[in-house]
């Protein structure tokens, strides 16, 4: 499942350096603008102590966890919806991305200059909102004008149902306000406005990229990001990118948890911000377990069983008939398969059963 996380924001506020953190692919990192040209792809393992136990329970030959992929793309400055500097590339970049990950500096360091000549997350913030608003006005409106004119003509009730959503839209954008603040009732007109692909309604995560006093409690900058982001359907993240790139070069996993507790943290900013990634794409996990192998499979949230089976062959969906599901807990409590089908906790679940997250299942299909 190739969904992507796209790691935005200006020039040398920290995007490479949280990229290389999350990803043994090593852009290159450096003190000026667009040394990122190319957007560099990391597939990254999600952390989850849930499969750390199943393998534990079940000693396996091989285990397979989940992923996601991030993209860490050149950094957009001023009037990139115009064509400045690589607007045009950023924001192809951007669109092919299904979510977002916005990277805000929030910390003082004169030895690395900033774009804009100072530190204001927040400003920085408003020129990509800007940036990315100016081009999905110019979708809506080009898109407005056909439509208008079907609703108006022809008495189209489609048309008509298309325009409400991009007047909608028009007048959110021209507000100052992302695509994402806009809320639809109806199923037809949520589907559409999922099909105009606006580069604003793509779902966000801001990432205040700290030093290190700052990596637990945050400070005046992220205190401002998070006050100008109250109204947005959005989460934030708080990140020591640096320190975390240092955690990243120890060698063992108890050296990494020692320099973590030495500034009051208890696990990493990578990992929160992986499974923050991972939870942003509306993604989620259900297993298999056994000898052979414990695996993570990654589904989207609300799917059915036939379609979670499809994720490991075609053919299971095609021919499936049951499913045998039993819940992480249950399984973790009672002490395995076997002990859980003597306890009755084992249930059979047909084609209209939503999988859960961390459900563990088994299907049984034919072809």
């Amino acid at each position: 499942m190739a969904l992507q996380c796209g790691i935005v924001g200006l020039p040398n506020v920290g995007k490479s350096t949280l990229f290389n953190c999350l990803s043994n692919a090593k852009a290159q990192s450096a003190n000026f603008p667009f040394c990122t040209i190319e957007p560099n792809v990391g597939v990254i393992t999600v952390p989850d102590e849930r499969l750390t136990k199943l393998v534990e329970m079940c000693e396996p030959r091989s285990v397979v966890p989940a992923t996601v992929e991030i993209v860490d793309i050149a950094g957009l400055v001023k009037g990139a919806s115009k064509g400045e500097g690589l607007g045009n590339k950023f924001l192809a970049n951007i669109r092919e991305t299904d979510a977002i990950l916005h990277v805000l500096r929030c910390f003082d360091n004169d030895n690395i200059t900033h774009v804009d000549g100072s530190v204001d997350p927040v400003r920085d913030k408003e020129i990509i909102d800007y940036e990315l608003q100016i081009k999905d006005l110019e979708t809506v409106e080009g898109r407005l004008a056909r439509t208008l004119k079907q609703a108006q003509t022809g008495g189209d009730k489609v048309a008509k149902m298309q325009a409400e959503v991009l007047l909608k839209y028009k007048e959110a954008l021209e507000a100052g306000k992302a695509a994402r603040t806009v809320k639809f009732d109806t199923p037809d007109e949520k589907k559409f406005a999922k099909e105009l692909f606006l580069l604003t309604a793509k779902p966000v995560l801001y990432v205040c990229n700290v030093d290190d006093a700052s990596a637990v409690n945050g400070n005046k900058y992220v205190d401002a990001v998070r006050d100008a982001i109250k109204d947005e359907d959005a989460d934030l993240l708080i990140v020591a990118a640096q320190t975390e790139s240092e955690i990243a070069e120890l060698d063992t996993w108890e050296e990494r948890q020692e320099f973590l507790g030495e500034i009051g943290l208890t696990e990493s900013g990578v990992s929160r911000l992986i499974r923050a990634a991972y939870s942003l794409l509306d993604l989620q996990t259900y297993f298999t377990a056994g000898p052979d192998e414990v695996r993570a499979w990654t589904f989207m949230r609300g799917s059915k069983a036939p379609q979670c089976a499809g994720i490991i062959h075609t053919d299971f969906e095609k021919g499936f008939i049951r499913a045998e599901v039993i819940k992480y807990d249950d399984y973790v409590t009672l002490g395995g398969e076997t002990a859980v089908k003597e306890a009755g906790k084992l249930s059979v679940e047909g084609k209209e059963y939503v999988v859960q997250d961390g459900d563990i299942m088994h299907f049984r299909f034919n072809v």
